[in-house]
């Protein structure tokens, strides 16, 4: 691998981190507006945050951490939109499961749990998801 391709992929993964934290940061913000203004159960919450956290996270990273600009447009943007979607769905879970258990089980206050728990399926979950599946390139036969 050269330095080039490095580079590359470190920028790319960078923005991704970005897109997800500001996409995160607007997820938990309504996460907590739900719970302490509209005293909606966490776990519900984060359902709720999780699908305004993910619009934001999509807007950013298919117009600038991938930029997934294929024009084979409405077949490839439904594609790509369902799997988007299936990846959040499975985020949510993921964060609401682990959140309850973590506050459940550990004793740890939700807005701690989700820190925690958001950590692990940013890394592991989300990004691998979304790079290598939502917003693949295509392979272009040599």
């Amino acid at each position: 691998m050269g330095t080039e391709s490095l580079l590359k992929k470190i920028k790319i993964f960078a923005k991704a981190q970005i897109s997800a934290f500001l996409g995160g940061i607007v997820d938990y913000s309504v996460m907590i507006f739900c719970t302490e203004v509209f005293h909606i159960f966490y776990v519900y919450s984060i359902g709720i945050s999780g699908v305004v956290g993910a619009i934001v996270n999509f807007a950013l990273n298919k117009t600038w951490t991938f930029r997934s600009k294929d024009r084979s447009y409405k077949h490839s943007m439904n594609v790509q939109l369902l799997k988007f979607i299936l990846v959040v769905a499975g985020s949510i879970m993921l964060k609401s499961g682990g959140t309850y258990c973590v506050t459940t089980y550990l004793s740890i206050d939700y807005k701690i749990s989700r820190l925690i728990v958001d950590l692990f399926v940013s890394l592991l979950f989300n990004f691998n998801m979304q790079k290598y599946w939502v917003f693949a390139k295509k392979q272009v036969a040599a």
